[in-house]
C-alpha cells in the first residue's frame, strides 16, 4: 500500500510599505524565495496579502518594514491568533 505524506511548510512574510502599494515577500523555512507580491493599501488589498500568503503554508511570521506613516493597517491586519508580526 502506497503512502502519501502531506506537509505544510511553514512561510515568513516580509512587507515592504509605500503610499499605493505593499510589497510582499514569502520565504520558506530556510530562506528561499516562494514568490513576490505587490498590493494596494486598502483593507482589500491587506486581506488579500494575508491570503495570498496562506496559500504558500502555513504563516509563522510577517515582518513589516514602514517609512512614517505608511503602512499603519498592515500589523493589525496581520495580528491573528497563532501569528507574530
Amino acid at each position: 500500500m502506497a503512502m502519501t505524506i502531506v506537509e505544510s511548510r511553514a512561510v515568513t512574510g516580509g512587507v515592504d510599505t509605500h503610499l499605493d502599494v505593499h510589497v510582499a515577500a514569502a520565504l520558506d523555512s530556510i530562506g528561499g524565495l516562494l514568490g513576490v507580491e505587490a498590493f494596494p493599501t486598502t483593507t482589500a488589498g491587506y486581506e488579500a496579502l494575508l491570503e495570498w500568503l496562506s496559500s504558500l503554508g502555513s504563516v509563522a511570521k510577517v515582518g513589516v518594514e514602514g517609512t512614517g506613516s505608511y503602512g499603519p493597517g498592515s500589523p493589525d491586519t496581520s495580528r491573528t491568533p497563532h501569528r507574530s508580526c
